[in-house]
């Protein structure tokens, strides 16, 4: 299953921002559990996140829609500052994101709340929570018409 057509007939993009090999490959193995075929595409850190949402020398632009699951601690630049660069550029600021964390402080929360983060997903509950929030996700893009 992808998730779902566009209009145009277009799956959503996930762009997965995880610097832990072994963290992003448990996010993939939670999609193909709960039968998620979108095409996913990885950055490292925030940095190299911005450079594939804008497009670069290095890197195509990557074309909406899509959706981005930010991981909130990494090298060079974090989850919060990604999601707070995002929020401030023109032309990336109705990206959909969601926060993947070990952490469950409040602080944390609070500042992706801020940022109008969809989501605070816990990596411990990656699978359980990921069926969750496609389901959820799946039935928001059925309703919702995007641009």
């Amino acid at each position: 299953m992808s998730w779902p057509l566009q209009p145009a007939h277009q799956p959503i993009r996930i762009l997965l921002v995880e610097d832990d090999d072994g963290e992003a490959k448990a996010v993939q193995r939670a999609f193909l559990k709960a039968r998620i075929a979108n095409p996913i595409v990885r950055a490292l850190d925030g940095i190299e996140a911005l450079e594939i949402l804008r497009g670069s020398e290095r890197r195509p632009r990557l074309e909406k829609p899509y959706m981005l699951l930010i991981d909130l601690n990494m090298p060079r630049m974090g989850g919060i500052p990604l999601a707070t660069a995002i929020r401030e550029d023109p032309e990336l600021r109705d990206a959909i994101i969601f926060i993947l964390t070990t952490s469950n402080r409040v602080e944390d929360k609070e500042a992706a709340h801020l940022l109008n983060v969809a989501g605070f997903i816990l990596k411990e509950n990656v699978a359980e929570d990921f069926l969750q929030l496609f389901n959820l996700v799946d039935c928001y893009w059925r309703i919702v018409e995007m641009p």
